[in-house]
């Protein structure tokens, strides 16, 4: 299990299929925002879900992958292109086919690093997401963030 260290290595990770990455990063990225969310208020939890629908939206991570694409390494961007051109089974129904295949090349990034145990490196690109700009998104939804 992933979370008791048992890692993959970056070899074993890259034979993984890009969508197989894409479905683990989008959970990842999703605890993410989720603890950010639980961390900066005492809001509903009601509050909470439309916040993170928000925030996790494909238009969202479209966005965020802006700030993140120059900061990427050769492997990462290598990751992201595989991700992002891969065949998906499903279309999005909220978001544009470009924004929905940046975004699931942004999630096999996530899944990759976490699926070999990079997690100092998640917190670094997770990190580009500031405090305040994490709170006007949030507000967007009526969240209230309490700092």
């Amino acid at each position: 299990m992933l979370l008791q260290g048992d890692f993959l290595t970056r070899e074993e990770a890259k034979r993984l299929s890009p969508v197989t990455l894409a479905f683990l990063g989008d959970a990842v990225y999703a605890l993410y925002v989720r603890e950010k969310l639980v961390k900066t208020s005492g809001a509903k939890v009601s509050d909470f879900q439309r916040a993170s629908s928000k925030i996790l939206s494909a238009h969202a991570q479209s966005e965020f992958l802006n700030e993140l694409l120059p900061l990427f390494t050769e492997e990462e961007n290598e990751i992201f292109h595989r991700g992002r051109n891969a065949k998906k089974a499903t279309k999005s129904k909220n978001a544009a086919p470009m924004e929905y295949n940046r975004s699931t090349g942004l999630e096999a990034v996530v899944g990759y690093l976490y699926a070999i145990g990079e997690v100092q490196r998640l917190e670094e690109l997770f990190s580009v997401i500031d405090e305040e700009k994490f709170k006007i998104m949030a507000q967007a939804t009526a969240f209230k963030p309490s700092r």
